[in-house]
């Protein structure tokens, strides 16, 4: 399929990117714009390194491709803005080699925005597609036990700022 110049709203932010409509979103984000804070691990999307919030509900980027996300709102984690829960990351000493963290706050944001005390049933199942390989799953679930919620997902499509990749 031949390249088509496709607008998508970003953290907010709204760009042109001239891509096969079928790129996964993944390439768009960390090859034309930069976002590099969005990892890839499988490509498969089993391993939840590239959760991104679509509408604000959780989706992989390397699965989604640029048509799907056209008049939607994605965030990525350099657009999460939910302190307490990157705090609580911190406090808890949830990061080690650092490679899962992007995906793991993506879904346990998305998770506080549904649930802002979720049982713990509730954690291992919004969790469950993430993969952390240096094995931080009590961490991660004490992390999230400890944000008392607030987090509002960005529904928005409108966008603050046009550019163009």
């Amino acid at each position: 399929m031949s390249n088509k110049a496709m607008k998508i709203n970003i953290n907010g932010q709204s760009f042109t990117v001239d891509a096969d409509p079928n790129m996964p979103l993944l390439w768009a984000l960390r090859d034309m714009l930069q976002l590099t804070g969005t990892k890839y691990g499988c490509g498969a999307g089993l391993c939840g390194a590239c959760t991104i919030h679509v509408d604000g509900e959780p989706a992989r980027a390397c699965l989604t491709s640029l048509k799907q996300v056209a008049d939607k709102a994605v965030t990525t984690i350099e657009g999460l803005e939910f302190e307490q829960l990157k705090q609580a990351w911190a406090q808890h000493n949830v990061p080690q080699c650092g490679f899962c963290q992007a995906g793991q706050l993506m879904s346990a944001a998305a998770l506080l925005a549904k649930h802002p005390k979720p049982a713990d049933a509730q954690i291992d199942e919004a969790m469950s597609g993430n993969i952390c390989r240096c094995g931080t799953y009590t961490r991660i679930k004490s992390a999230i036990k400890a944000t008392t919620g607030g987090y509002q997902a960005s529904h928005s499509a409108a966008a603050s700022m046009e550019v163009e990749a």
